[in-house]
């Protein structure tokens, strides 16, 4: 997750990095303890939970990245590695061909393995548009059906965000609480734009946390 989004009732919270979007909802929580705070992955539309026990700092400290383990000089695995191939992040795991898919692949040069990689590369630059748009699809999907699942007009503005129907979508989703409309069109922001328009798309989400927890004077 890289960044989220947290909503109280129906108001913009904050939205930003977890790490800070979860200190705001500390302190929300500590202000009005029967208060009620939703996160979102801003990626992927989902719920997220955090663990709000103790100080502020004990909720940061469950956001600070797990030290790597250090080898002493006693230390098995700090013996020099033995000659052969490096480890760099491969996986691998069973893939099922027909016996001409496994021939043409021995015939290219570095082999199946290179060679199925370069390919899935490719393919995943010439669908890079495509995939943003339905990954803006369903991650808008899932946070109106969380928040606005009982909104009128709800099921109309599904419909029109999976026909591309940017026009449709704006107009349904107009009558909702401003905040969460906002934060729908901006998830479904992607699946609207053209092709190219969508290949060049960047995440703009925030990367630090802006707060709305203190009211507006």
């Amino acid at each position: 997750m890289t960044t989220c989004t947290a909503f109280t009732h129906h108001r913009f919270l904050a939205s930003g990095a977890p790490v800070e979007v979860a200190r705001v909802a500390k302190r929300t929580l500590e202000a009005d303890p029967g208060g009620t705070v939703i996160t979102f992955d801003d990626a992927t539309g989902r719920m997220v939970e955090f663990d709000l026990r103790g100080s502020e700092a004990d909720v940061a400290a469950r956001f600070a990245p797990t030290p790597t383990p250090t080898s002493g000089p006693n230390d098995d695995s700090a013996a020099p590695r033995a000659a052969g191939r490096p480890k760099l992040g491969v996986i691998g795991r069973e893939v099922t061909l027909l016996p001409r898919h496994w021939e043409w692949l021995a015939s290219q040069p570095g082999g199946a393995s290179v060679t199925l990689r370069k390919l899935v590369d490719a393919a995943r630059i010439a669908n890079r548009g495509r995939d943003a748009a339905r990954q803006a699809q369903m991650a808008a999907d899932r946070f109106m059906l969380t928040m606005l699942g009982d909104a009128p007009g709800y099921e109309e503005a599904a419909r029109a965000l999976y026909a591309r129907d940017g026009a449709a979508f704006a107009a349904r989703t107009e009558p909702w609480p401003a905040d969460l409309r906002d934060h729908a069109r901006r998830l479904a922001a992607a699946a609207f734009g053209s092709a190219d328009a969508e290949d060049d798309a960047v995440d703009t989400a925030p990367a630090a946390a802006t707060d709305k927890s203190s009211p507006s004077t």
